[in-house]
């Protein structure tokens, strides 16, 4: 083990021989026990009458990668303990997001008896109280934020709450519903001991995508759900990898974020989320490759409809400069698609953002934020002005009346103001785990360590290095329209290396001759058979700003 990599793992706290290796090489036999999960012993009851029985019940999903890996495992485990199952995908443009009164009147009338909500649910308290009063009972596994009150559902499988002695509480909605099939293990037969693990894959994607901290179990999951995920027995989502362009032996949490999941998110963002989960539960090699690649062509079309709203966006900011707090709407911005918008807002201006769509009566979007600053909290603050929103500190949905944007933009500012934030933008910047001087000891063995801490994600970063006191040797303007930057940089014992910066901003086109201090990633570069190390570049600064 490199000086280097032991000092990046005592730096996330893993300081013994045994914490390193817990951590590099996960157990899955020490997952939790699932009965520990609130209302767990509840919801298999339930189950088993409704297997007993034979009752139909309904997997109700969501159009995101979270809620459509998780209503594939549920579609594939509970197929295999015997019920009579089926599954509903809510519109993002018709239902939107959470149960929806019409659609329970609808699968009810289906002769569904039993509804399994997956990343969804724990908000739903009048919807789920007129399924009881037609005759549809409810078990809701979801992660999301709780409200004041717990709907009366059969049981509400949510980490989140605090009555419960499970020792992990930030699973994503997969990680959820992967722990009600682990607990119906124990109580049904159909589904062998160890034979869940095969849907490992899905655990891995929703997961990964939906971007819970990739730690702890999560990171056990996460890590076992790769591996399986190389092997794996789904058409789908083999047909998927071939269309990402992705080699299955270097699927790593990169893949899944940058080339999987806009595939898999395209549909519910333009059309129906419906063709995603054909795609996932599709048992025919031909018909994945014919729905892969309509997902492929879908998220061309998503990248260019997204790129002509943040132009449009970022023309609207100019009327808010003032504002700690973006809110931005048009009629003609997707609501399927504002939430990437909000996200490239929020880089580009570092300020909270929520970027909506003005659709008749009503207004629907997305934000995103950083640091200290809760969308979630800062929607519920502002719970007189809207007619429904919620979700995560840093990213959140909301429908209000478009006739109340501007109350809404008014409140989500006043709730920054009384928070008394200070220093926001610092949590911006990267932060280095490692500072150093030179290129000493920067090798390819150092990366092959360092993948070793993969996936990375939420929690658990691709590590980050300042590197002090560099020489700028050759400055290289790539790209079309030369907004790319390749740097060749010479450190104070001589040694050369290149650092790379896709879409660069304008303080990273330094001078050959100056002096500076960067923050990197590191990583191997393969061109024309030769490897090398090359650095990602994540800031620059002159060495006086050191």
């Amino acid at each position: 083990m490199s000086a280097i990599f032991n000092k990046l793992l005592k730096s996330r706290g893993l300081k013994t021989e045994a914490q390193q290796k817990a951590f590099l090489n996960p157990n899955y036999d020490k997952l939790g026990d699932p009965k520990l999960l609130p209302d767990m012993q509840k919801a298999v009851k339930r189950l088993k009458a409704a297997h007993k029985n034979k009752e139909k019940v309904v997997i109700y999903g969501d159009y995101d990668i979270d809620g459509l890996s998780a209503t594939t495992l549920l579609l594939d485990a509970f197929t295999q303990f015997g019920f009579d199952v089926a599954s509903f995908i809510p519109s993002r443009f018709d239902e939107g997001y959470g149960l929806s009164g019409d659609a329970i009147d609808r699968l009810a009338e289906d002769g569904a008896q039993l509804i399994v909500t997956v990343d969804c649910g724990s908000l739903s308290v009048d919807e789920i109280e007129h399924a009881k009063k037609i005759g549809v009972d409810v078990i809701v596994t979801d992660h999301h934020n709780l409200g004041d009150k717990l709907p009366d559902a059969v049981a509400v499988i949510n980490p989140k709450r605090a009555d419960h002695k499970y020792p992990f509480r930030d699973f994503s909605g997969v990680g959820v519903a992967f722990g009600l099939v682990r607990a119906m293990q124990l109580e049904l037969k159909g589904l062998k001991a160890g034979h869940e693990k095969w849907m490992l894959d899905l655990v891995a994607l929703g997961t990964i995508c939906d971007i819970v901290p990739l730690v702890g179990e999560n990171r056990t999951l996460a890590f076992w759900g790769l591996k399986v995920m190389q092997q794996t027995h789904r058409p789908g989502i083999r047909a998927l990898i071939a269309v990402s362009k992705i080699n299955p032996s270097d699927l790593n949490a990169r893949s899944l974020g940058f080339g999987l999941g806009p595939r898999l998110n395209a549909s519910g963002r333009l059309e129906t989320a419906q063709l995603s989960l054909d795609l996932l539960t599709t048992k025919d090699n031909g018909k994945a490759l014919q729905l892969a690649t309509e997902l492929d062509s879908m998220n061309q079309m998503r990248r260019k409809e997204q790129n002509r709203i943040f132009e449009e966006a970022t023309l609207q900011v100019s009327r808010y400069e003032s504002d700690e707090v973006l809110v931005l709407s048009s009629k003609s911005w997707n609501h399927g698609i504002v939430g990437i918008v909000a996200a490239k807002i929020l880089e580009a201006h570092q300020k909270p953002t929520f970027v909506m769509q003005e659709i008749g009566d009503e207004t629907k979007g997305s934000a995103r934020s950083f640091g200290d600053y809760s969308v979630g909290s800062a929607i519920a603050y502002s719970k007189a002005h809207i007619i429904k929103g919620g979700g995560h500190n840093l990213a959140a949905g909301v429908t209000l009346k478009t006739t109340k944007i501007t109350r809404f933009r008014t409140s989500v500012n006043e709730y920054y103001q009384s928070l008394d934030l200070k220093n926001q933008k610092a949590h911006l910047l990267p932060k280095a785990e490692i500072t150093i001087d030179s290129f000493d000891g920067i090798d390819e063995a150092l990366v092959q360590q360092i993948g070793q801490l993969e996936p990375f994600g939420e929690g658990n970063p691709q590590p980050v290095f300042l590197i002090e006191n560099l020489t700028v040797e050759q400055v290289r303007k790539m790209g079309e329209q030369k907004q790319h930057v390749k740097l060749k940089l010479r450190d104070k014992l001589g040694n050369s290396m290149q650092f790379l910066a896709f879409s660069a901003p304008e303080h990273y086109f330094v001078e050959s001759g100056e002096k500076i201090g960067i923050w990197c990633t590191l990583d191997i570069n393969e061109w024309m058979g030769s490897r090398n190390v090359e650095g990602r570049l994540l800031e620059v600064a002159r060495s006086s700003l050191l």
